[in-house]
């Protein structure tokens, strides 16, 4: 409101509205003497009823794993994402009832509070007057009985003890992480204090492209967001009437921001300080607005100080965090199902399917995209399809909106069969590489794979098509990964898109910054990832080639008949199969890639997205914002440096380290003498190793 009044009616109007808000406010908090008593905590009606659903439910999923129909894992991972749905009902409702006022329509001093942001969050209420929910151990694995009872209605003894674990970890957490973040700040710090705008306009032609942040269909960042304050590259144009909305080399107010959003435009190009060419420091123009004053940055400003502690000092707020939630799992409820949020065609992108008993189309390979088209053909949305999911609709098919696309198991990881036929296992022996793991809870035998010792064996199933009869059919070979669970016997009969095998998902930690400031510092420090993927440097189809030494080989090949080879370990799972289409930096296996591999395959416009998405996903997940620019100014740090390669004509060293502006520089004295040019690569450093070699 008053960032509002300031921008349409300037500085002195704003004084004064200020000074009547500040009276106005004084006048009815001392009236209204807000006061808080046990009865404005209102429990919900249906508490009971929906605990004594879930109840059911949780039944239901331990009948199916005394069945043997799941394993355990599964069933632990099913229970608690009843729970943590039930307890997201609750919480709902009680706030519904809270804001309806059943006290005779007065104002409901809790929810005030809250709703107002003055104190409380909705996870306290929620504890407060519904249920207090599913708490953590100290390992952060998620205890499945959750806390039924609230605080209002007391907790039981056991309930009690439960909720102890939260506590402690709470303080613990507390001391440790303050120091880890002041941490992280000070090499941030240290990073980017160089970073000072020091002239108007660098006059680059380069540019990132701005795109609105979708996660699974949902936009969590709209375009106009993401580029308020920054200044175009060039002239962004209307696409329907082509006139100039923002002319290039001029900031993006609101209300430009505003107009660009309307339009329908889903890219935009604008300035960023990843592209400026300002040899010491960067310009205004890259920079754009400057977030503390809401004008265009000014020369001589310490724009990177800035930016390291913008990123910086979340991280001190993030870890104080779990302190207040007092342990209580925040678990994201896993999706199941894509709905189309518009009406539409649908479209199917590199998708394979095959149908299964019941008639429904399955997906068999794990890149597919389904998306929606409106009447013009311009794609309102677009879903990744997992491997295994259920097509509901056809390509080509109207849907209304809310219709149904997809639906999966979020807590499978199948091993489909895409043919019918009959079964064989191929290097399955009992005791070498499968392990018979008897369950005591049930009583019933479970086939599970196991790593041979030797390493000559290569644990599978071959599916042998009855499409031919006579001829034995074909065979299809199923590699199964360490882990996998045998799902189908030795001989039976199986129809296309049955589970033959199944790998069990790690059961569900907490998403707690715990996780999120080492994640944010890996990422700073350009650390390879413990579990890395390999990720294939070209587009093209996936051939499987033999083993080599013990470890799988893959083959890319690409459509001019390039081809690539690539080793992946043992017992790893695979992510592609035969015949599917993958682009360069997709990875082939299970894990994170490694930044330095993006950087090689895909240059350092890529790499620079991909380190700004993942560090803006660590401080998404806690509800923090940061503007882009300061994460991007860090990242521009990491990528000062390139190794020479080739020497040529100049003063360098090969393998040296240089400044990518004094690279350029020297280049152009030696070129400038007709002489031989230097070649280099660019080069990722980690906050630490960047701020050294200044």
């Amino acid at each position: 409101l008053v960032g509002r009044c300031y921008n349409l009616l300037g500085n002195e109007a704003t004084v004064a509205f200020l000074d009547e808000l500040k009276d106005l406010g004084f006048r009815y908090a001392t009236l209204s003497g807000l006061s808080i008593g046990i009865d404005d905590m209102h429990i919900p009606s249906s508490k009971e009823r929906q605990i004594a659903g879930a109840r059911e439910q949780v039944n239901e999923v331990e009948q199916q794993y005394q069945d043997g129909v799941i394993t355990n894992g599964e069933r632990y991972n099913k229970v608690v994402d009843i729970w943590a749905h039930v307890t997201e009902l609750i919480a709902e409702e009680m706030f519904r009832e809270l804001e309806g006022g059943e006290q005779g329509g007065e104002f409901n001093p809790i929810y005030m509070m809250a709703d107002s942001g003055a104190r409380g969050s909705k996870q306290q209420i929620r504890q407060l007057a519904g249920m207090r929910g599913l708490m953590a151990k100290p390992s952060g694995e998620i205890i499945e009985t959750p806390i039924t009872s609230n605080f209002r209605e007391g907790l039981t003894v056991l309930e009690y003890f439960t909720s102890t674990h939260g506590a402690r970890k709470g303080l613990a957490d507390t001391a440790l992480k303050t120091a880890d973040s002041g941490y992280l700040t000070r090499r941030l710090v240290d990073v980017s204090q160089d970073v000072i705008v020091s002239e108007y306009d660098c006059g680059t032609v380069k540019y990132i492209d701005a795109t609105p942040l979708v996660e699974g269909g949902d936009i969590i960042q709209s375009l106009r967001d993401r580029i308020l304050g920054r200044v175009a590259a060039e002239d962004i144009r209307d696409p329907l009437s082509g006139e100039i909305i923002v002319q290039a080399n001029t900031e993006i107010t609101e209300e430009l921001a505003q107009r660009i959003e309307d339009s329908g435009l889903e890219r935009v190009r604008i300035r960023s300080t990843l592209t400026c060419d300002t040899k010491r420091g960067i310009c205004v123009m890259c920079y754009g607005r400057n977030l503390g004053t809401g004008r265009l940055a000014e020369l001589g400003e310490a724009v990177g100080i800035i930016a390291a502690q913008s990123i910086g000092e979340p991280g001190t707020q993030l870890t104080m965090r779990t302190f207040h939630i007092g342990g209580t799992a925040s678990r994201v409820v896993e999706a199941s199902k894509h709905e189309a949020k518009s009406a539409g065609l649908v479209k199917y992108h590199n998708l394979r399917t095959v149908v299964n008993r019941d008639g429904d189309l399955v997906a068999t390979n794990r890149n597919g995209e389904i998306g929606v088209a409106d009447e013009r053909g311009r794609e309102r949305e677009r879903y990744p399809v997992v491997y295994g999911a259920k097509i509901k609709v056809k390509a080509d098919q109207k849907i209304k909106v809310r219709a149904v696309l997809v639906e999966w198991d979020p807590f499978t990881n199948p091993i489909l069969t895409e043919f019918t036929g009959r079964v064989e296992y191929q290097d399955i022996v009992e005791g070498v590489t499968v392990r018979e793991e008897f369950d005591e809870v049930t009583g019933l035998a479970r086939k599970v794979v196991i790593e041979d010792p030797e390493g000559r064996l290569q644990p599978g199933i071959i599916i042998r098509s009855s499409e031919a009869e006579g001829s034995g059919g074909e065979r299809h070979r199923y590699p199964l990964p360490v882990g996998a669970n045998l799902v189908v016997a030795d001989g039976v009969e199986v129809y296309a898109a049955d589970i033959i095998a199944k790998i069990p998902r790690e059961t569900t930690k907490t998403k707690d910054i715990t996780g999120g400031l080492p994640r944010v510092a890996e990422l700073f420090e350009a650390r390879k990832p413990k579990e890395q993927a390999v990720i294939t440097e070209i587009d093209g189809r996936v051939e499987m080639g033999g083993f080599v030494k013990g470890m799988r080989k893959i083959v890319i090949r690409a459509d001019n008949g390039e081809t690539k080879e690539y080793l992946i370990p043992r017992g790893k799972h695979i992510s592609v199969h035969e015949g599917d289409r993958v682009k360069a930096g997709e990875p082939l296996m299970d894990g994170s890639p490694n930044p330095h591999d993006y950087l090689a395959v895909l240059g350092d416009r890529e790499l620079q997205r991909y380190l700004v998405n993942e560090v803006q996903e660590v401080y998404r997940l806690q509800g923090v914002t940061i503007n882009d620019k300061h994460i991007e100014i860090i990242v521009r740090q990491m990528l000062r440096r390139v190794r020479i390669e080739e020497v040529g004509d100049t003063e360098f060293v090969v393998g040296e380290l240089v400044d990518k502006f004094v690279f350029q520089e020297e280049n152009e004295r030696v070129l400038g003498q007709g002489k031989r040019p230097a070649t280099a690569k660019p080069v990722l450093l980690g906050i630490t190793k960047a701020s050294l070699s200044t």
